[in-house]
């Protein structure tokens, strides 16, 4: 996600970047150059290293699909269950002829 982030510079600062890096790159341009004193180079390598063993990706993938599995459970009286059920009553009732418009 990205924020907008408004800075002051000096007029020739400005001229300089839009010259040499131009009008549409200068945010990304300042970013580079922020980037490595403000975020954390261990946890970045961190995460990019835990992407890349696969073992672990389909764990974690196989434990989110049945973290969803036991969402959508009705006979778990999940929220998702008794919002089902309360759904199905009303509907039960429209099909009786009680449907007014």
């Amino acid at each position: 996600m990205q924020k907008k982030l408004t800075i002051t510079i000096h007029e020739e600062v400005y001229a300089g970047l839009h010259d040499v890096i131009g009008r549409r790159n200068i945010s990304q341009f300042i970013e580079s150059l922020i980037r490595p004193h403000v975020i954390d180079k261990d946890l970045e390598a961190a995460y990019c290293q835990m992407s890349q063993d696969q073992a672990r990706e389909a764990e974690a993938l196989a434990w989110i699909e049945g973290t969803l599995g036991e969402i959508t459970d009705e006979s778990r009286r999940s929220v998702v269950g008794e919002l089902r059920t309360r759904r199905g009553r009303r509907n039960t009732k429209t099909k009786t002829g009680s449907n007014r418009q």
